[in-house]
């Protein structure tokens, strides 16, 4: 296929290697893939503080941005979420409901679309290490992503995965949340990061960049040795 790198705001300043590694792994598979260096933030800030005539004119850009694409591809079960959920949302009775409509229905969250899209579950990787999940919400709850991720993980070579006893919890971030509410959003990583640390993993693998930051911030915080990494990272490691 020809896919197109939707890139977050979080990993284009933050974690640039993490869409490295989404773009290796699928190209890897055999796959072509592009960046369209006109793509933006995906507007969620700017949706969830209520400011949706801003939020409209970002969707109407990515609309434009990704035009004619294949697949559009992303690391990330939040902003994904937002192109795929709410965009059609926003644009409701507009005349660009039928676009936004389009864009969600090629718009792929990065293991979401290795397994129900390419039925990838296997991608060579070897990562001896024991790792524990974290499902991030809107990839949980929004696009109803549960069971890829770990199916993935399953096939990594030397890869061993334990379920924390939280494994449905949020984080606490949550976008703006975490800034309107600081003191429930360090609450909330408290009961999150202490679960993923019970289980004694060595790192806590994530699909949402967002989440990634609050529970290394908590990790830190807490003098605790783990540390978080994407699942596109895992993915990526391949025996020498």
């Amino acid at each position: 296929m020809n896919i197109d790198l939707f890139i977050p705001c979080f990993v284009d300043q933050m974690s640039p290697q993490v869409g490295m590694a989404v773009a290796a792994v699928l190209e890897r598979l055999g796959h072509t893939v592009q960046f369209r260096s006109g793509q933006t933030c995906c507007g969620q800030p700017s949706f969830n503080a209520g400011y949706w005539d801003e939020a409209r004119a970002v969707a109407l850009r990515a609309i434009e941005v990704f035009a004619g694409a294949e697949a559009v591809v992303g690391p990330s079960g939040s902003c994904v979420a937002m192109m795929r959920v709410f965009y059609p949302q926003l644009l409701k009775d507009t005349p660009h409901e039928t676009a936004a409509l389009d864009l969600a229905g090629r718009t792929w969250e990065f293991g979401e679309f290795l397994v129900d899209k390419l039925g990838v579950t296997d991608v060579g990787a070897h990562f001896p290490h024991r790792v524990t999940y974290h499902d991030g919400c809107h990839g949980l709850r929004e696009l109803r992503i549960k069971d890829a991720p770990r199916r993935l993980l399953g096939a990594v070579r030397g890869l061993e995965l334990v379920e924390c006893d939280e494994t449905e919890s949020c984080c606490g971030f949550g976008g703006l949340f975490s800034v309107k509410f600081p003191m429930i959003s360090t609450a909330m990583a408290e009961v999150k990061g202490g679960s993923l640390d019970r289980t004694g993993c060595d790192y806590i693998v994530s699909s949402d960049p967002s989440c990634q930051l609050q529970l290394d911030g908590w990790l830190s915080r807490n003098g605790r040795k783990g540390r978080t990494i994407h699942l596109a990272e895992v993915l990526n490691t391949v025996a020498d």
